[in-house]
């Protein structure tokens, strides 16, 4: 199955240079297994957009964004076997932001990627066809 998983935080931060180096150890072993598909971070938002369609109408904004309660700083695509690898993953990658980043918060979301006949996932298109 393939999962990504999609860091948050509540602020940019550049990494340290220590949790840098760990992240790269950590990227490295897994893209040599086949596991890892793509890794990236973010830049700020600062420097995004948002494209918006709220009441038929569609909208552009720069960055930043004021409202912004989280920000996604980076995400990982993998491979994987099952859920609970991917979970051990995400528990590994944090792991290195708390040794490395001391006072650094943020969120690591695990989600499979959506197949039409994926058991025990619900119908994105339910609605749409009732």
């Amino acid at each position: 199955m393939r999962f990504m998983s999609i860091v948050t935080a509540k602020d940019f931060m550049h990494p340290t240079p220590e949790l840098a180096e760990a992240i790269h150890k950590i990227a490295d072993r897994e893209i040599k297994a086949g596991r890892m598909i793509d890794t990236a971070g973010l830049m700020p938002l600062a420097t995004g957009a948002r494209v918006t369609i709220k009441d038929g109408k569609l909208s552009v904004v720069d960055g930043p964004f004021v409202e912004a309660k989280e920000v996604v700083g980076g995400y990982a695509i993998f491979e994987l076997p099952s859920k609970e690898e991917a979970v051990a993953l995400a528990v590994e990658f944090m792991q290195l932001h708390k040794d490395f980043m001391p006072g650094w918060e943020g969120t690591c979301e695990v989600r499979a990627y959506f197949e039409p006949n994926a058991e025990g996932v619900c119908d994105p298109l339910a609605e749409a066809r009732a």
